[in-house]
């Protein structure tokens, strides 16, 4: 996006250019979904603002910088998760984006989250399952589970 001013600084109007893909079908795209109807990037700092209020790792002058990337990758993908998965919006009603998706049918809680990762395959959520079974399953109980073999 780019603002053409005049010589005494006055905005005389704002150029929109698609970085990927054509102009003309990311505007169709846009009204389609019906959240407006040109090129605007009034949705992603709104974004930016909540993202930079809600992570001290990106709040300008902290003590609370990331000194590892890691750790800040790290953290920003938990944040995504339950922006997305736990915290209910406003704007959708009191419902979550994955709920507005139709990936979720409630809003879960941290709990459910930890315990049902959202960006794992099935594969993995079952050995994940399988490994947890394992681990609240007592040794003494396995033991009595197995059939013994009969010794002469």
């Amino acid at each position: 996006m780019e603002k053409v001013r005049n010589a005494s600084g006055k905005l005389l109007r704002v150029r929109t250019r698609a970085l990927f893909g054509r102009k003309r079908d990311i505007e169709r795209r846009i009204r389609r979904l019906d959240i407006g109807e040109q090129i605007n990037t009034a949705h992603i700092e709104r974004l930016n603002g909540t993202l930079r209020g809600q992570q001290a790792r990106l709040t300008r002058r902290t003590r609370s910088g990331s000194r590892l990337g890691e750790a800040l990758q790290w953290s920003l993908w938990l944040w995504r998760d339950l922006y997305n998965w736990v915290r209910p919006h406003g704007s959708l009603n009191g419902h979550t984006p994955a709920m507005a998706l139709g990936l979720a049918e409630a809003v879960w809680t941290v709990p459910r989250y930890v315990a049902h990762p959202v960006h794992v395959s099935d594969l993995q959520r079952e050995i994940w399952a399988e490994q947890r079974q394992s681990w609240l399953t007592s040794a003494l109980d396995a033991r009595k589970r197995k059939k013994l073999l009969p010794t002469s």
